[in-house]
């Protein structure tokens, strides 16, 4: 040992530098575990995990594909960024609230339920005197994105403040730290927003929920379900379910949720199964402005998440959030991808313990047959 310390001296500043800065790129960064980042060319990167080629450079703002058996989060563009969610938030209503009312409890609508629905909503016709099921009034969620009867089923719940503090519980549960509750059905309001991110692990959530699964995947119904003179006919709007106003219907389509606000731009979260494998897509704010672009855009990422990206393949786990739990307040709401990592502290930890440890084992490398070339000039020195 003592030996070697005398030759600590080929252990450079340049060779240290060199080597420090090896260990911090091997340390994995941005929003995907693992992924290796690619600039889509107008300054935001498009991220992918490990083994798959380029995802499509679609127009959205943010998204994210997920394959919902593994988690995996199979890439990325902006998937933190934060924005306001239109009806898509309405997927955190539906997980916050699901468990807490039965879908037979029957309840008769009265003025209270919807006085507070905020002008231009969208409703699916909730009327004073009528009776409706939970069950129907969940439908009138999905399909109709009926702000009537999320501000129904939130007083059947106990009343908004409850309704409100249980989505944002539900939300930090989940470890969605993009996300920012102050509506129970998305409609634009200061200091609200989500994320791409959030919106797919409230929607992974939900899927595993049969109820949720039920509803966020009926095409159409009636509202109510029992008739009756005040019954009448509801589609869903999502079109890549139903097959719409020129949209093809995607095969394999689950559903999920669509939305639009003149602040969020058009947003959906939509899965689809194919050969046992569900695919999980969320866009927000498509800047191509063409009817529908966001639907076209989801079509692009499901083909991709289905036929390019393997399924084996080891991407960052959506089982927390990959930003940290910083505050929510409004001037953060531009929060991107860049400040966030996908793995865990500890992982983190480990990684850089891996990559150091990496470092060192190179430096060795280089270091070692300059120690013997050293020696070997020692025992080669004429003696005095």
């Amino acid at each position: 040992m003592a030996r070697f310390v005398g030759f600590y001296p080929c252990i450079t500043k340049s060779v240290v530098a060199s080597f420090a800065g090896a260990a911090i790129a091997i340390v994995p960064v941005g929003g995907v575990a693992a992924a290796v980042p690619r600039s889509d060319g107008v300054g935001d990167q498009i991220q992918t995990a490990p083994g798959t080629p380029d995802a499509p450079e679609v127009s959205a703002l943010s998204w994210t594909v997920t394959d919902v058996g593994s988690g995996n989060l199979l890439a990325a563009k902006e998937p933190h960024l934060r924005l306001a969610p239109a009806s898509t938030l309405k997927t955190l209503f539906a997980l916050a609230l699901l468990p807490q009312l039965p879908a037979s409890t029957e309840h008769t609508a009265v003025t209270a339920d919807i006085s507070d629905v905020a002008p231009g909503s969208s409703l699916v016709g909730v009327k004073e005197g009528t009776n409706y099921t939970v069950g129907d009034l969940w439908r009138g969620v999905f399909l109709s994105s009926g702000n009537d009867a999320v501000h129904t089923l939130a007083r059947l719940n106990g009343g908004m403040d409850l309704t409100l503090a249980r989505m944002q519980a539900t939300a930090d549960k989940l470890g969605a730290h993009d996300t920012s509750v102050r509506t129970p059905d998305g409609y634009d309001t200061p200091g609200q927003y989500s994320s791409a991110y959030d919106l797919s692990l409230f929607a992974r959530a939900g899927l595993q929920n049969p109820d949720f699964r039920r509803y966020c995947g009926t095409k159409s119904a009636l509202f109510p379900a029992a008739g009756g003179p005040n019954s009448f006919g509801i589609q869903n709007t999502n079109r890549l379910l139903v097959g719409s106003h020129g949209v093809e219907a995607y095969p394999g389509l689950i559903g999920v949720k669509n939305g639009y606000t003149s602040e969020a731009g058009n947003t959906l979260v939509t899965a689809a199964t194919r050969h046992n494998r569900t695919i999980l897509v969320t866009i927000m704010n498509p800047q191509d402005t063409t009817a529908n672009a966001v639907y076209e855009e989801s079509r692009e990422l499901l083909d991709w998440g289905f036929d390019a990206a393997p399924q084996a393949v080891t991407a960052g786990q959506l089982r927390g959030s990959s930003s940290p739990a910083t505050p929510r307040h409004p001037e953060a709401a531009h929060h991107g991808a860049g400040a966030a990592q996908a793995s865990t502290p500890g992982n983190a930890s480990s990684g850089l313990t891996r990559s150091l440890e990496a470092a060192v084992a190179l430096l060795s490398l280089i270091c070692v047959p300059l120690v013997l070339k050293a020696v070997r000039r020692r025992r080669n020195r004429p003696t005095k």
